[in-house]
């Protein structure tokens, strides 16, 4: 299956809580379509059918995260559809087996937590030159995450430790931002990002890899491991 995209995307949601019951269950909407973002990008109706379909014939359970966290999965998902809204889930969070599933429970259940956030690539999309929107028209739904509010910082910071992970490189603004708040200054920031990242990501678009470097990945996880925001 060839991705039109090679890079993993974050989109963050309102999380419309429907229910969370006191075993654990909760319902809403995560994306809803014919909204533009702050980017200019609009989710259109059966983005997700084909991905949906996917998931559903491997016939296995898609992990709650917490924040982006890949290792630390809170609940499944038990079921996701897309209506004329827009993508409806339905899932359990372990909340007496697991600790921040627990917690996690809590928060919603207090309205702390407001956010879905989703890993997606982009299999289809359109740019409309006149409103200058991106309709976003198929998506390869990767994982979905819980966040304590739509574009959380540790959030952010999770999720491109997330891309470099499975293989991909993060955007270059993304990758700027995570070194600021890493401690790094503006200036700072875009030197490393540009001498380092930036070579990559020309390399990939001028067709010198057909994938990215293991060795370069490896070397940004590795960078990106102890990485955290500062505590005030």
């Amino acid at each position: 299956m060839n991705r039109k995209k090679a890079s993993l995307k974050v989109r963050d949601f309102e999380l419309n809580i429907k229910a969370v019951d006191d075993n654990g269950f909760f319902s809403g909407y995560g994306s809803v379509f014919g909204n533009a973002d702050s980017y200019g990008e609009v989710v259109m109706p059966g983005a997700f059918s084909k991905s949906l379909e996917r998931i559903n014939a491997n016939g296995r359970k898609v992990p709650v995260l917490w924040q982006h966290r890949q290792g630390e999965p809170i609940g499944v998902y038990t079921k996701l559809e897309e209506d004329d809204r827009g993508l409806y889930v339905e899932g359990r969070l372990l909340k007496d087996s697991v600790r921040q599933a627990g917690e996690a429970h809590a928060l919603m259940q207090a309205e702390a937590v407001s956010g879905l956030s989703i890993g997606y690539y982009v299999m289809d999309d359109t740019f409309d030159e006149v409103d200058r929107v991106r309709r976003l028209k198929e998506l390869d739904l990767m994982e979905i995450s819980l966040v304590t509010f739509p574009a959380n910082d540790e959030a952010r910071i999770e999720a491109v430790k997330f891309a470099i992970a499975h293989g991909d490189l993060p955007s270059l603004p993304d990758f700027e931002r995570l070194l600021r708040e890493a401690g790094f200054s503006k200036s700072q920031s875009a030197v490393i990002a540009n001498r380092g990242l930036s070579h990559l990501l020309r390399s990939e678009s001028a067709g010198e890899a057909k994938q990215s470097n293991p060795e370069d990945l490896k070397a940004l996880e590795n960078a990106l491991a102890g990485f955290s925001l500062p505590k005030f």
